[in-house]
């Protein structure tokens, strides 16, 4: 059951994340982002059963309550290594383990700005967790879906407001969301239209 409606990241890691995401490679939200593609706007989440995941709150920003499956991780990294143009390189953002979804020089970025320096667009934790660069509008409503959280660091300044965590998905269901959601930064920063759905 694809718990989007349409077809198609509260706070959390401890202090070795400190490097996730520094300051001088992120941008503020106040940057010029051009949103005139409608990927800004909802994605139709609906809300995720059960209660908020249990994370860190503060930097680094990782999830305490992680019930990492294998076969689930797996799958999520063999469908995010599948987008045109991403490599599985080691994050320069995130703790040591994290798998760095790393846009390739030959793509062109309609929004790379939102990544400040570089071009890494999501990274999934060692736990299966995963920091993403959404639509700002979307990464809240992650959050208000209790899907994810916003990064503790948005709202400061030299920041995207659109980093979101999404919590380790623990269902194939919640993969799907997951993916779901990367699909929308991949399309968000490339200027891309790929459905989830053409990714086998």
């Amino acid at each position: 059951m694809l718990l989007l409606l349409t077809a198609c990241s509260s706070v959390g890691e401890t202090t070795s994340e400190a490097s996730e995401l520094p300051s001088e490679q992120v941008v503020s939200s106040d940057v010029e982002v051009d949103d005139s593609s409608g990927l800004s706007g909802s994605l139709g989440l609906v809300e995720r059963p059960g209660p908020r995941r249990q994370t860190t709150g503060d930097v680094p920003h990782i999830q305490l309550d992680a019930v990492p499956v294998a076969s689930l991780d797996a799958e999520l990294k063999r469908r995010v290594f599948s987008l045109p143009g991403v490599e599985e390189r080691e994050s320069a953002r995130s703790l040591p383990g994290a798998a760095g979804l790393w846009l390739t020089d030959s793509l062109e970025l309609a929004r790379g700005e939102v990544l400040g320096d570089g071009r890494e667009m999501a990274h999934i934790h060692p736990d299966g967790s995963l920091h993403v660069f959404l639509p700002v509008e979307l990464a809240m409503e992650v959050e208000q879906t209790k899907w994810g959280e916003l990064h503790p660091w948005v709202g400061r300044a030299g920041f995207w407001d659109g980093v979101a965590m999404v919590y380790t998905p623990e269902t194939m269901e919640e993969v799907e969301v997951a993916f779901g959601l990367v699909v929308a930064s991949y399309n968000f920063v490339v200027g891309a239209d790929i459905d989830p759905a053409e990714i086998g």
